[in-house]
């Protein structure tokens, strides 16, 4: 059985929407129902929560995860990246004498996920290195239109402007939920974009960025839709 670790990032800092991964969604923190469905996924060792802001470590805790240690100032920057922030992960349990096979690093603020996702994304890392969430694009992204310097539009792809939207091979975009991958992979590539990756594919339903007090809005619709059925 391989050992695997749950790691939710919310980091306090957030410019466009202050306070995001402790907002209110639907009743309860956002950053709740990460927590709630990589419980319920029923195949993680451990699930933490790793964050510089001590609200949200008291939230993470008050839901069910653990907070083993702070994060860094260097990964509570603005440009830190995801994979900056497993290798911290990964490094301090190392440091603390624990290792992991395997594990699922999953977004604050990812209300559309569910524990049964979670645990067939660990189960299709049987057969590859690691697993990333996709939907399709709405609309042929070949077909995209540019505005140049002197504000005119422009074909980005001119080779594709007669085609049909149907002939045009169907291009997906990373939902922004979470990322699963085996450690030993990671660790070697420095990133969760290794050549055995496999996708997960969602509808365009199930995925909203949450980047604004817009997007905010439109994904508690989206949830209530969902799961509510209002």
């Amino acid at each position: 059985m391989r050992k695997q670790l749950a790691i939710i990032t919310a980091r306090g800092g957030s410019k466009r929407i202050p306070g995001k991964n402790k907002k209110e969604f639907c009743g309860k923190p956002i950053l709740y129902y990460s927590i709630e469905a990589a419980r319920s996924a029923g195949v993680f060792d451990e699930i933490m929560v790793s964050t510089d802001d001590e609200a949200i470590a008291g939230l993470a805790r008050k839901a069910g995860a653990l907070v083993p240690f702070y994060r860094s100032a260097e990964t509570a920057g603005d440009f830190a990246s995801t994979d900056d922030v497993i290798l911290e992960v990964l490094t301090e349990y190392r440091k603390r004498g624990r290792e992991f096979d395997a594990f699922c690093c999953i977004y604050p603020t990812a209300p559309f996920l569910t524990g049964e996702r979670l645990r067939r994304a660990m189960e299709l890392l049987d057969t590859a290195d690691s697993v990333m969430p996709v939907t399709a694009f709405s609309y042929p992204p070949q077909r995209g239109l540019l505005i140049n310097q002197q504000g005119r539009l422009i074909r980005q792809f001119p080779e594709y402007a007669t085609a049909r939207s149907q002939d045009l091979p169907r291009v997906y975009h990373d939902c922004g939920q979470f990322y699963a991958c085996k450690t030993k992979p990671f660790l070697e590539a420095g990133t969760t974009d290794v050549p055995n990756l496999l996708p997960l594919i969602l509808s365009d339903l199930e995925v909203q960025d949450i980047d604004t007090p817009e997007d905010f809005e439109i994904a508690e619709i989206k949830y209530r839709r969902l799961f509510q059925h209002e």
